[in-house]
């Protein structure tokens, strides 16, 4: 792209869901919505200035070192030697905060995808992902790329180290789908993080290791009753879903309708099933929709497949 034709840059970075049961901090995949915008165009004031937040409800900083997004992008205008280049910077919320859908990850995501876009993009998706990651950390202090990773790259990805960001994209079956409701309730990660368990007994960490090889290969042979059998996390669900209502009783709702498995979608509150097949997707979202809407809890359906591009330009 030639910057100097380059007026305004939008991008969209979508939600995610992390941990996909039995993969804690180390397994995600990328839905089609909802997501972040976030918009840059070249400035006469030199360095990074945000200009406009819109969806936040005034809770994000517009000091551009203190906000996901501006950290991120700093961080790679730093890296490559441009830190006084004259950038404006819009950020628009279209997703919940401490929904478990990424929303910090989308944002960091996005700041730096779209710096990188303006300038001429002399880094790779892959190359930016520890600047993204310096952004999210920014915000909740962990450094964890089920979220960052799959939000960027797009698809499902496996961690392998989270410290040395070793990650793999791990195919995903044609017809898999996901089906995520989002009660509006606000879990903060830290403590979703605060309850969980300090040591993990052998015969748990076994099966959950078990659980976690199986989903990959399920997801690699595209085999539905394998992945089926292996989203089951006995380690972190049975101690977070005492922080969402009625949630054994939507995980009961979504596997009556047919999914292959149902977990809670990074910290929470949003949980999700994958199906087999749009129509069962639809199904298994509406039925955890109608257990939430029985508490009462509103709530928002998001049905999609399993979404290849990550983050991406828009018109």
């Amino acid at each position: 792209m030639n910057t100097k034709d380059m007026h305004e840059i939008r991008v969209f970075a979508p939600a995610t869901v992390a941990n996909v049961a039995c993969g804690y901090d180390v397994l995600g995949f990328a839905i089609d919505a909802p997501g972040d915008e976030v918009v840059v165009r070249p400035s006469d004031t030199p360095g990074l200035h945000i200009t406009k937040i819109t969806g936040d409800n005034g809770k994000l900083p517009m000091e551009a070192a203190a906000n996901t997004a501006g950290v991120a992008a700093l961080d790679l205008l730093r890296h490559l030697g441009m830190s006084d280049r004259g950038i404006e910077m819009e950020i628009h919320k279209k997703m919940p905060f401490g929904s478990g859908l990424g929303s910090s990850a989308a944002s960091a995501v996005a700041g730096a995808f779209a710096v990188n876009t303006l300038i001429g993009e002399p880094l790779t998706k892959q190359q930016l992902l520890p600047f993204a990651m310096a952004g999210e950390a920014s915000a909740d202090g962990a450094w964890h790329a089920d979220n960052v990773a799959p939000c960027l790259l797009g698809g499902i990805v496996f961690i392998r180290s989270n410290d040395e960001l070793d990650v793999a994209c791990i195919p995903a079956p044609n017809n898999l789908w996901a089906a995520v409701v989002h009660p509006d309730i606000e879990i903060l990660t830290k403590v979703a993080r605060e309850i969980l368990p300090k040591e993990i007994p052998l015969i748990n960490a076994t099966q959950q290791i078990g659980n976690l090889g199986g989903l990959l290969c399920g997801l690699i042979q595209e085999d539905y009753g394998l992945i089926s059998r292996s989203i089951h996390d006995v380690i972190a669900e049975p101690r977070r879903q005492k922080l969402i209502p009625d949630f054994y009783r939507a995980k009961r709702a979504a596997m009556a309708a047919g999914a292959l498995g149902f977990s809670i979608s990074g910290a929470g509150p949003s949980v999700f099933a994958l199906c087999e097949g749009e129509e069962t997707a639809r199904k298994a979202g509406e039925a955890i929709s109608k257990v939430f809407s029985a508490v009462p809890l509103p709530n928002q359906i998001y049905v999609s497949r399993i979404n290849p591009h990550g983050v991406h330009v828009i018109p």
